[in-house]
């Protein structure tokens, strides 16, 4: 049976039709998680603890229950000085191009300087926005530079992002809930609805990219 994907989602849920990946921090990690994802948010870079932080990552992305590094990126609308946003983050990608393990990404208004740093770092790792949200040109210039875009929260509260995801190219979507008190399953339907295709083949989108970046 093809199981419903949660790209990221703050909260777990244990339902058994649902692979998720839940989002964890370095500083309340919770052992009970089968399947996590862990990083620095932009929000929380605490430098009184950083290396210990980035120890924890280092140590849980050796293991198999931890399915990705993140979510960490890029926040422009936080006091929070870019400069330290930006070394904090890559030193989180030096250390998951040890592994072949995707970057779940925070991005917000910093998109050109993700995909700076993607080429200038030479990241093979797979990186997915999470949350996108904005239009189709920003869209467009992600998938070129071989990202991958998580839609949820705004698939449901946004029309014009309709547009976005119904061009959106097959290969490279995942869908997610993040805080959002909808179900995974209404993100589904709405994503399914919008591209005229059933909830089953939605599934099966999604999973198949999953399973290819996930691997």
């Amino acid at each position: 049976m093809t199981k419903f994907i949660n790209l990221h989602t703050h909260k777990f849920s244990n339902l058994s039709d649902v692979i998720e990946v839940v989002n964890q921090y370095p500083w309340e990690f919770d052992t009970n998680i089968p399947n996590y994802s862990i990083g620095i948010h932009p929000w929380f870079i605490d430098e009184s603890r950083l290396e210990k932080d980035l120890e924890i990552i280092k140590e849980k992305l050796q293991l198999s229950e931890c399915l990705a590094l993140g979510e960490c990126g890029l926040d422009k609308r936080i006091e929070i000085p870019m400069e330290l946003q930006i070394s904090v983050f890559k030193k989180q990608l030096e250390i998951v191009q040890q592994t072949n393990k995707p970057i779940v990404l925070h991005c917000v208004a910093a998109f050109d300087e993700v995909i700076a740093i993607k080429k200038e770092m030479k990241i093979i790792n797979p990186m997915l926005i999470h949350g996108f949200s904005k239009n189709e040109q920003v869209a467009k210039s992600l998938f070129e530079n071989g990202f991958y875009l998580s839609f949820g929260k705004y698939l449901l509260r946004n029309k014009e992002l309709e547009k976005v995801f119904k061009f959106a190219p097959e290969n490279q979507v995942l869908l997610e809930t993040d805080t959002i008190e909808e179900s995974i399953y209404e993100v589904y339907e709405k994503a399914a609805s919008i591209k005229g295709i059933s909830v089953e083949e939605m599934k099966t989108i999604v999973f198949t990219n999953f399973s290819r970046i996930f691997s």
